[in-house]
């Protein structure tokens, strides 16, 4: 059979590696695939099926160092999810019968307790009969945070099946944004990190859920996906009917050939790898000085990057070599294998090393302050009357008043002209449209607030290149947010005054909980501007994948969800909250009030602040592309981003309410939590539209403005 496109050469700098115990994972993933009931008979796979996959090779190949017994079990658990795929797709995908679909995924979280003693169900199926058998033999040897990460990876990669079976039976292939943040879930790559744990060493409890550790794993995840989209595409795309696969939604959503898209998600594929390293040789080692790992756990993180390496390496190797993919004209990339192959002469390696550090250096190449005029506006696709809430008029003078009594606008980054280009009233009243005049003025307190300190750290901190000050004053921020009645520092500056009072007048009658979500929530936006900072101190443009994601974190989004849902009360169930689609729709609305401020902002934010953190610059710099070429994709992904919203709005929460059998205030409480939503997102856009901080001529009026010369941040901190 023809294939598609010709596989591209791939970035992989580390050396494919064989484990020693290969035959014998062999025999007994064979042995033991058998005893589950998922060869003969069992409708799926032969033993000749389970030879040609050859799943001993590929666990060969990513767990290259374990001893025999490890190996064998890490292949048995391979073993089970390749059977689960492909159960799963003929018993449900090509029947397209959710409901039975749903029925088998609902039973399967049964078989995995975090306490060893609870009972399971006698299992059904052989894989309700492996995994119940995988589950009771690894988890013992490994701590119980291990086991709550592990159980979660494998439920979503199960769960997510339905997003996939869902898709077919539509026929909607998701957009970019959407792909990635589901293909992590369904595909298992953060399935297979927790097993590199098993193999390699446990990720330490104290940084588990950190940054770094979790870009690596996305990292990790997201190449390994891509990796498998490029050889699977002939599978999946013209043999299965599958909508999920990278190349498929690349050519879509651009409407180029499958050899472009191919392209473009290698492309994308290599940024994901070079973001991997950049995070193990500058986030991680810095991460461990800061929080004191001692040597063991600096070395145990250290073990699971190489771990990780292995995978990445070896799955390559075995795509290279497994009957399950189109691996015609595919050629090793990595310099020291199999040099005297075809196209690895000197020549071409050297071709490739220099591609790979052309693109790796790409991010690093932007000339800051260029003129760029003022920002093109396109038709932002918005289906969503807009509200202004009728105190707005009167809202106006008590946000300034508040401004000035925090001493907000005295420090040299605001005076009143900047807090009314702002406008954050108007902001406050399109987005809560039927607050009452205390609400308004909590909301526009909070709004300003957030504004004037993301406007703070780059101007204080940034153009005197203080990480140091800046993570200073991140941690006393946190500490202005008492949790349990603990002391509050005496505020030395004005954003602590204003968010000491905040948190006192938002969190009075809140429960321990909800005070705990708000204050991870405004940790999160403050420590994604220390992200930035060492962004601009590196003169380093962002991964796509990695700006888009954190950019939610800068924009303050997880702060505006989590007022949004205290506003709703316990109305509204925890796991509704947690559940694919409700995290779908509220990510799709607030990528598209960023995006919007991106677009909005680019003036403001290339021309006069000499910022590399927007959207359109991303992809101008990952494409190599102009500005109108990149506004024109950032506008697209808008569009598809409200269209999503618009979908699962549609088609995907009725059946949310269905499944979680939600009682008719906990559906009125969710409908209303919508309306919200949709009020944000037309309320965002009305006030980009109408405010004087992103307007040329205000920029130009006040962009040379006065820098304050010292910005206080603590008593007796030294200021040399």
């Amino acid at each position: 059979m023809t294939q598609p496109f010709e596989l591209p050469h791939f970035y992989m700098p580390y050396p494919a590696r064989l484990n020693p115990h290969l035959e014998e994972a062999r025999a007994h993933s064979t042995e033991w695939a058998r005893e589950t009931g998922m060869l003969e008979g069992s409708g799926i796979w032969t033993q000749a099926d389970l030879e040609a996959h050859d799943y001993g090779l590929l666990c060969s190949y990513t767990h290259p160092d374990c001893d025999g017994p490890a190996l064998s079990l890490i292949t048995d658990w391979y073993v089970w999810v390749f059977f689960f795929d492909d159960h799963f797709l003929d018993m449900y995908k090509r029947t397209q019968d959710r409901a039975a679909g749903k029925a088998h995924l609902d039973r399967l979280p049964l078989f995995m307790p975090l306490d060893l003693s609870t009972p399971v169900p006698e299992p059904e199926n052989p894989v309700e009969a492996g995994l119940a058998d995988l589950w009771a033999r690894t988890v013992p040897s490994m701590s119980a945070g291990w086991r709550r990460r592990f159980s979660v990876a494998t439920e979503h990669l199960l769960n997510e099946s339905m997003w996939e079976l869902s898709n077919i039976n539509e026929g909607r292939i998701a957009n970019p944004v959407e792909y990635i943040e589901m293909r992590r879930k369904v595909g298992g790559a953060p399935w297979s990190a927790g097993l590199v744990e098993y193999a390699a060493a446990e990720v330490p409890a104290p940084v588990a859920g950190s940054r770094p550790l979790r870009v690596l794993m996305e990292t990790f995840a997201d190449a390994v996906h891509l990796r498998n989209d490029l050889f699977s595409y002939q599978r999946e795309v013209e043999d299965e009917g599958e909508n999920s696969n990278g190349v498929l939604v690349l050519e879509t959503f651009f409407d180029c050939t499958t050899q472009e898209a191919a392209d473009a998600v290698n492309d994308i594929l290599t940024s994901r790898l070079h973001q991997f390293e950049h995070t193990a040789l500058t986030e991680v080692p810095a991460l461990a000085v800061e929080k004191g790992l001692t040597p063991d756990q600096a070395a145990a993180i250290a073990a699971y990057t190489k771990g990780l390496q292995d995978w990445q390496s070896g799955g390559h190797e075995w795509h290279l070599r497994s009957s399950r993919y189109m691996n015609q004209g595919a050629v090793p990339s990595s310099p020291w294998q199999h040099l005297t192959g075809p196209g690895t002469s000197a020549a071409d390696v050297g071709a490739l090393l220099a591609t790979a550090a052309a693109e790796r250096l790409r991010g690093y190449s932007h000339v800051p302050f260029q003129q760029v005029g003022p920002s093109l506006l396109p038709d932002f696709h918005m289906p969503y009357e807009v509200e202004v809430n009728p105190g707005l008029a009167a809202a106006r003078p008590r946000l300034t008043a508040w401004m000035h009594g925090t001493g907000m606008l005295c420090e040299g980054v605001w005076d009143e002209d900047r807090l009314a280009a702002a406008d954050l009233a108007l902001c406050a009243a399109g987005l809560d449209p039927d607050a009452t005049p205390e609400e308004l003025d909590l909301s526009a307190r909070w709004l300003a607030w957030g504004t004037y300190a993301d406007d703070y750290y780059p101007l204080c901190f940034g153009i005197r290149r203080d990480l140091a000050g800046a993570r200073l004053a991140t941690a006393r921020l946190s500490a202005c947010m008492p949790l349990a009645g603990e002391p509050v520092p005496v505020p030395a500056t004005g954003m602590e005054r204003g968010l000491t009072d905040l948190w006192a007048r938002t969190t009075a009658g809140m429960s321990p909980e909800d005070r705990l979500a708000l204050r991870e929530s405004v940790d999160r936006m403050t420590e994604s501007w220390l992200w930035e900072m060492s962004n601009q101190l590196q003169h380093r443009i962002p991964d796509p994948i990695d700006y888009l994601e954190m950019r939610r974190a800068t924009f303050g989004s997880d702060l505006t969800l989590s007022l949004a849902r205290h506003g709703h009360g316990p109305a509204i169930p925890p796991e509704v909250y947690r559940s694919g689609p409700v995290r779908s729709l509220e990510n799709a609305a607030i990528d598209y009030g960023m995006l919007v401020n991106d677009v909005f902002s680019y003036q403001k934010e290339i021309q006069y602040e000499g910022e590399l953190h927007n959207a359109v610059l991303v992809v101008q710099n990952f494409f190599g592309v102009d500005y109108p070429t990149a506004l024109h994709v950032v506008h697209d992904l808008t569009t598809q981003r409200m269209q999503q919203f618009e979908h699962v709005v549609a088609n995907e929460l009725p059946v949310v309410y269905d499944d979680f059998e939600l009682s008719a205030e906990a559906r009125e409480a969710t409908d209303a939590y919508v309306r919200d939503l949709r009020n944000w997102m037309a309320g965002i856009l009305n006030w980009h539209r109408h405010v004087d901080r992103y307007q040329a001529d205000h920029l130009a009026r006040r962009a040379h403005g006065f820098l304050p010369d010292r910005p206080p941040l603590a008593p007796g901190l030294p200021v040399g």
